[in-house]
């Protein structure tokens, strides 16, 4: 059944919340089929075509709208209206609850949302304007979807010669339109993070790498006095990790800073993510190590009358 989303900004009454009633002022933004589009009811019914002017009028909330309002309550059966209590409002009974969906922009922040049925809306059934000047009608269908448009502007035609079929499109089609523009930001933010994840990590292994390298005398020197190669090795290892573990903590406590500008590019994650934070410190920390080691390693082997003589 073809329903309306409204987008409620809502403000509960004390007295209507205290009887399981709130009060709603709608911003309306776009038309549903909740069969068709397989929005999953959690509880209760969907609207439908016995939801008419002449029957009690129902409502469909979401999961989030029922926690936020009712939480830890049942709440079919409840009661909200759309108008003001002073113009004799219209109160819906609630009949369902439908999980959380993204409406327009995919990373949105979640909203509460409520679905009415058309043909128990008067401004569409009498004064059909704006929003309601128009209906978006989802079809599924178990073939090529994109094949479908000449059948279906054949049966609306043959409905009512008057009424233009306009924007027919595929839902993989409007899917990819709303994820466009993010997915290239996150390709390119991507494969520059990938480039200086890879110049980092060669800078820090060249560095530390070139740091050890010009102290083959002192290991010499040391080895000469009797250190164990083991000994020297660890020495230098835990002093390149004091230096490595000091430069990617003041990395991280840039990256946690930098990072909530990215928020909006990121859906399903934290800008802030533990594990990634944890993942990136400890590739770079590995590389200052590996790159302390394989020089003070090979350094420790050396004869110590050729590396005293190393310059």
């Amino acid at each position: 059944m073809a329903g309306v989303v409204h987008y409620p900004s809502l403000q509960a009454c004390c007295e209507e919340r205290r009887y399981g009633e709130v009060v709603a002022g709608p911003e309306i933004r776009a038309s549903v089929d909740g069969e068709a589009s397989k929005i999953p009811l959690l509880k209760g019914r969907d609207v439908g075509a016995g939801d008419t002017m002449q029957t009690p009028h129902v409502v469909v909330v979401s999961e989030f709208f029922a926690q936020r309002y009712w939480p830890g309550q049942d709440p079919i059966g409840k009661r909200l209206t759309l108008d003001k209590l002073g113009n004799n409002p219209d109160w819906l009974t609630v009949v369902g609850v439908a999980r959380n969906v993204v409406q327009a922009e995919w990373a949105e922040a979640q909203r509460e949302e409520v679905y009415l049925p058309y043909l128990q809306n008067a401004d569409y059934l009498q004064r059909p304007m704006g929003a309601f000047s128009y209906l978006t009608l989802v079809v599924r269908t178990s073939g090529d979807a994109a094949t479908l448009a000449p059948e279906l502007r054949h049966v609306v035609q043959s409905l009512d010669k008057n009424v233009a079929l306009a924007e027919v499109q595929t839902m993989d089609h409007v899917v990819s339109e709303a994820t466009a523009e993010p997915q290239f930001y996150m390709l390119l933010l991507g494969s520059f993070a990938a480039v200086a994840l890879i110049l980092a990590a060669g800078g820090i292994y060249g560095v530390m790498s070139y740091s050890v390298a010009r102290r083959t005398q002192e290991i010499g020197i040391r080895i000469a006095l009797g250190a164990q190669s083991g000994d020297v090795v660890r020495m230098v290892v835990g002093q390149g990790a004091m230096l490595a573990f000091t430069g990617v903590g003041a990395g991280l406590v840039a990256a946690y800073a930098v990072t909530r500008l990215m928020s909006k590019l990121l859906y399903g994650i934290s800008p802030n993510d533990p594990v990634t934070f944890l993942a990136v410190a400890a590739l770079l920390t590995g590389v200052a190590l590996l790159a302390c080691y394989i020089p003070a390693r090979r350094a420790s082997r050396v004869d110590p009358m050729v590396a005293l003589r190393n310059e």
